[in-house]
């Protein structure tokens, strides 16, 4: 047979692998009632969680089976189930498409589809398909926030003294992190020889950055006198802005700092007036100090 012929067989009996294409979706949660605190677990904070509900078509199907949205579960796995049903999906893991909503749903799916406390098998590209918004009950999440993460495991898993020291491992890992009641997606944490206040804003990115550089015109950017405005991330198409503070002045000191300074923000919000020229001074500042993250 000539060798020809022998690669027209070979591409006859090996099915053609269909190539995923990847699309970037700059907003994966926008249409969440919750898209700013969605930001928050994926991005600023270490260990949180919360429940989560089905649309009535997969209760039906998979039956009402407790779902967990976690900031990040072990080894940055997408998903996993327990033996009892539970389903649990991690925010933060390590390969990603360019549509966070449509991989979180997958890793949902495939979770539901898995043997109850087997592995999950997730592909990295899930290519096209349902998203969180259309397989989940929109509504606020009811975050809880956790010092370490011992809601990964069943009870009495810390008997065994390797789940124990990796246990340890991870929660040594932990910057303390508060979640602030006085603004929506605003948490304060502590990391060596100083702490931060970042804030997932909900508005549109373009009126937040003019709302902050007036702000800046009018110097009125900080927190307090003892604080600094450190600059923002640009996360999910949402701005961030962080303050440095002082490591010694507890979490709920912050409360009316934060209160004050979003009422300053909503104020410059709502001014309708174009930028004048320091204020398109302050607007370019504050762009040469933005980072994006994806």
């Amino acid at each position: 047979m000539s060798k020809r012929r022998k690669n027209q067989r070979a591409a006859e009996v090996t099915p053609k692998r269909e190539k995923v294409r990847d699309i970037f979706v700059p907003r994966p949660f926008e249409g969440l009632t919750d898209e700013p605190e969605w930001i928050a677990l994926r991005e600023l904070v270490p260990a949180a969680s919360a429940p989560l509900r089905l649309v009535p078509e997969l209760v039906e199907e998979h039956g009402d089976r407790p779902v967990t949205l976690a900031s990040v579960l072990p080894t940055a796995a997408p998903a996993m189930t327990k033996a009892d049903g539970r389903v649990l999906i991690g925010l933060q893991r390590h390969q990603q498409s360019g549509d966070v909503s449509r991989d979180l749903a997958e890793a949902l799916l495939c979770a539901l589809r898995a043997e109850p406390g087997k592995p999950v098998m997730v592909p990295p590209l899930p290519g096209p398909g349902p998203r969180l918004q259309d397989i989940l009950v929109d509504g606020p999440l009811e975050i809880s926030m956790h010092e370490g993460f011992e809601f990964w495991l069943d009870p009495g898993a810390t008997d065994d003294p390797t789940v124990q020291a990796s246990l340890e491992r991870a929660n040594a890992a932990i910057y303390p992190t508060v979640r602030l009641a006085a603004a929506r997606a605003a948490y304060w944490c502590q990391v060596p020889e100083k702490a931060h206040v970042r804030w997932v804003l909900p508005d549109d990115e373009d009126a937040a950055l003019d709302a902050l550089a007036r702000l800046s015109v009018a110097g009125t950017l900080t927190l307090a006198g003892n604080t600094k405005f450190a600059g923002m991330f640009r996360a999910h198409g949402r701005l961030v802005p962080v303050w440095d503070l002082p490591e010694d002045v507890p979490a709920a000191d912050w409360e009316q700092p934060v209160t004050e300074f979003g009422k300053r923000y909503a104020e410059a919000l709502e001014t309708g007036e174009p930028l004048d020229a320091a204020g398109r001074r302050a607007r370019h500042g504050l762009l040469g100090r933005q980072l994006t993250l994806r």
